[in-house]
């Protein structure tokens, strides 16, 4: 009894770090430097709230790390890591702690730890928060705008608000969300979203202009190129020649600022570190090391402006190697799955990163801060992204654009199997397989960002692979009104409702209600919350197994479902008046003794209770 109580407890824990404190720890990671009034304060929201839990969560279920393990990008980055450890044995001796010297390369890793379990439990809540951290960074921006220009004076150079405080780091950060941007205006699929991101693309490109900084430039100019390689379509044709107009106007509108300051002593510094990397160009100085260059300006630079440099002085070319892999191992894993468009803007956001660390930077191993931006954060959500759609969690189905004299074709002489005031809902083709419809909805709810029709082929894709029935996707459709379809085979069977109907024998009966009782608490106990869970929704197969239809209400918990949400999904069963009846009171007892097999005891007494206080049924529907 204590076991199990132990066991839902850690359970309940693990659900509510993985649902909702990681969530929020990796919002503000994203956008609270705009905020916030120091970095310090964002060190502590980033370790409590999303460092430290992902490392609890990790204990609790320690069987995620060989999942972790198996992807190339975390074996190249723990390679990384332990070779800069080791390096310590022969850096400098300083007056820093070995475990001093551990954090940063610990919170580093539980980065893609949180990143991983992030994307494995709240995939539908990840696009809409790169939405919302994207709009707090775009009104940030533009109120440092307009207070830079307020008081603008010749060659001020924006800083911005909240923890900002060089113009250089915030460059980072500006041209960060506007590579997010481009990527949406490429990506997006209405066109309100679209008219949107175009403007928000523009005042951070301003920003980054407003910084003085040059690198970003050429940063965004190779996101640029990317985007409109891996997602090569007519908008491609318009992001060149956006390019191209683009530039030769910044050029002949900030020539000035892009050539009065030379190159900012990055030949000299770069001289200076090649001189010192050439005095142990195979292991490095070590990740401890000391770094002071000064070109001739009577003052030291602390870093060798540039990421490469910096890998190769503190950790050398055995360390340079499984450092350039991680990064070309990102690229190619996005390109191969560009079917996913979180991996799309992922990708740009760490060639935006390459870029940007060609003259900036040097530290390869920190705390979090802007320099995160341009690598670790692209990194970590391209390996958690790629995981997980290994994993069949994410969509593998392409989706593709259907116009309505496409559709003619494809739904003539169909059966309408369920409609509405609009029009058909589900459709019986000619072959025998099903076209369900789902109607737009409005661009800024979470359908416009995970469509219906997608949540179906992924939630039927995880059913599955868990081993229960469901039907097998064929297409996914985009139409020129914004609605979307799912194009499926259907499961051979009849629904569970059709066929208690259809049984005169009480006992016979009754035995499938049992039967019923134990498929539930099954889905439960695997953490299967289906909302629509009614007679209607569970086919009983030829076999005699059980299947489920109308999958887009459905979503997958990480642990067993608490006693509140099987409440709810009970409650919902008794809203239908036939399915009251047969379960919950002709057949209640047998119900129980199937669902007694796999729940738990204290999940039996809380169904049973719930009945007998008698559940107001609604009006179904």
């Amino acid at each position: 009894m204590q076991l199990r109580g132990f066991s839902s407890t850690s359970s309940r824990v693990f659900d509510l770090i993985s649902l909702w404190i990681l969530p929020v720890g990796y919002f503000l990671l994203l956008c609270a430097l705009f905020f916030l009034p120091g970095r310090s304060l964002h060190h502590k929201l980033f370790y409590g709230l999303f460092s430290i839990p992902a490392l609890i969560a990790l204990c609790l279920r320690p069987q995620g790390f060989r999942e972790l393990v198996r992807e190339p990008m975390i074996v190249a980055l723990l390679v990384f890591v332990a070779w800069a450890m080791l390096s310590l044995s022969w850096g400098p001796v300083d007056g820093e702690s070995f475990s001093g010297m551990f954090k940063p390369p610990l919170h580093t890793l539980l980065l893609f730890v949180g990143c991983y379990l992030l994307v494995r439990y709240r995939s539908d809540i990840l696009a809409p928060m790169l939405f919302v951290a994207a709009m707090v960074a775009l009104i940030a921006t533009t109120c440092f705008l307009v207070r830079f220009a307020h008081h603008y004076e010749p060659g001020a150079r924006l800083v911005g608000g909240g923890a900002f405080d060089n113009p250089l780091l915030s460059s980072h950060l500006f041209g960060f969300f506007c590579a997010y941007w481009m990527s949406v205006s490429m990506s997006c699929r209405h066109g309100r979203l679209l008219w949107l991101s175009l403007p928000a693309m523009l005042v951070m490109f301003a920003a980054v202009i407003a910084t003085g900084s040059r690198t970003p430039l050429v940063a965004l100019t190779m996101a640029a190129l990317w985007l409109s390689f891996i997602c090569w379509n007519r908008r491609s044709l318009v992001m060149l020649g956006a390019l191209a107009t683009v530039g030769i106007s910044v050029f002949c509108l900030f020539s000035k600022m892009i050539t009065e300051r030379g190159d900012s002593y990055r030949f000299e510094i770069w001289q200076i570190a090649l001189q010192k990397i050439a005095e142990h160009p195979w292991i490095g100085h070590g990740f401890n090391a000391d770094l002071a260059i000064d070109p001739g300006v009577g003052y030291n630079f602390q870093e060798p402006h540039s990421f490469f440099l910096g890998v190769l002085y503190y950790v050398g070319i055995l360390g340079l190697l499984p450092w350039l892999f991680f990064q070309a191992w990102g690229l190619l894993s996005s390109w191969r799955q560009r079917v996913q468009p979180l991996l799309i803007i992922a990708s740009t956001w760490l060639v935006f990163g390459i870029g940007a660390g060609l003259t900036e930077g040097g530290g390869i191993i920190s705390r979090p801060k802007e320099h995160w931006f341009l690598l670790w954060i692209p990194l970590a959500l391209i390996a958690a992204l790629s995981i997980n759609q290994r994993a069949r969690r994410l969509l593998t189905v392409p989706v593709q654009k259907l116009s309505a004299t496409g559709l003619q074709p494809l739904a003539a002489d169909a059966q309408v199997i369920e409609e509405d005031g609009l029009g058909p809902k589900v459709l019986r083709l000619t072959d025998g397989s099903f076209l369900k419809l789902f109607r737009r909805r409005r661009w800024y709810t979470s359908g416009n960002f995970n469509p219906y029709s997608e949540r179906f082929a992924i939630n039927s894709e995880q059913l599955r692979r868990m081993g229960i029935p469901t039907p097998q996707v064929l297409n996914l459709y985009r139409l020129d009104d914004g609605s979307s379809a799912v194009h499926y085979a259907p499961l051979p069977g009849h629904t569970l409702r059709q066929v208690l109907q259809g049984i005169t024998a009480p006992a016979v009966r009754q035995a499938l209600v049992e039967r019923f009782g134990k498929f539930m608490a099954r889905l439960h106990e695997q953490g299967v919350y289906f909302r629509s869970l009614h007679l209607g929704n569970v086919l009983v197969l030829e076999d005699g197994e059980f299947g489920l239809i109308d999958l887009a209400d459905l979503r997958i918990y990480p642990s067993p479902l608490s006693l509140s949400l099987r409440q709810r999904n009970l409650r919902h069963m008794q809203r239908y008046t036939e399915d009251k009846r047969w379960l919950f009171e002709d057949h209640f007892d047998a119900l129980l003794q199937g669902y007694s097999t796999t729940a738990s005891r204290a999940a039996v007494d809380n169904l049973h209770r719930q009945v007998q206080q008698g559940g107001r049924p609604a009006r179904a529907h």
